[in-house]
């Protein structure tokens, strides 16, 4: 069992999301507001939600870490989603951080992403913490910079829709040669 499950900053409860925080991710990834930057993205039926809930259960199950659900009360709503996660054949961690609009800009991004990467450190610390954010969404870059990660790579974002979209990539140490080419073939394949 994960010593990684349930985690606890000095403001925030991460924890393993389970099926009675779906409703609550569900509310999260669907609003639009939260999607502005990459509107493919928004979720559009609960049964993606619960999707989360099975796949954070097989990262920690796996890799001992994954994302979590975050509340800023033991016994409140989920707030948030984040963490780091395992992404299959790829030589990192994926760090995720996602807010519902209401406590936007209090710092719980900065805050939930410095314990992820404590834990990705502590379980895995030869492995590197990448970020992957569009240019054009100031608030997390400011984030992944808050955290002293580096950009790693920019370049068009080829799933996206938006022609002109630019993808940036930021990693928690000076990356490696190898790192930023195999960076580069995941952000263009």
């Amino acid at each position: 069992m994960s010593p990684w499950l349930h985690v606890r900053t000095e403001r925030l409860h991460l924890d393993l999301p389970t099926g009675a925080d779906v409703d609550d991710l569900f509310a999260i990834h669907s609003d639009p507001e939260l999607w502005r930057h990459f509107p493919v993205g928004r979720h559009t039926r609960r049964e993606q939600a619960e999707e989360m809930v099975r796949q954070s259960a097989w990262q920690f199950e796996t890799h001992g870490l994954g994302f979590w659900s975050v509340r800023d009360a033991a016994d409140g709503p989920v707030i948030g989603r984040g963490g780091c996660t395992h992404p299959t054949g790829r030589p990192w961690w994926n760090l995720y951080y996602r807010f519902a609009a209401s406590v936007h800009r209090r710092g719980y991004a900065t805050e939930m992403s410095r314990a992820a990467l404590r834990a990705a450190h502590a379980v895995e610390p030869d492995r590197p913490v990448v970020a992957y954010l569009l240019e054009h969404n100031t608030a997390s870059r400011r984030t992944a910079e808050a955290l002293g990660m580096t950009l790693a790579w920019r370049g068009p974002d080829r799933p996206n829709p938006d022609p002109d979209a630019v993808r940036l990539v930021y990693v928690d140490r000076e990356p490696s040669a190898a790192l930023v080419a195999a960076i580069e073939v995941h952000a263009l394949a």
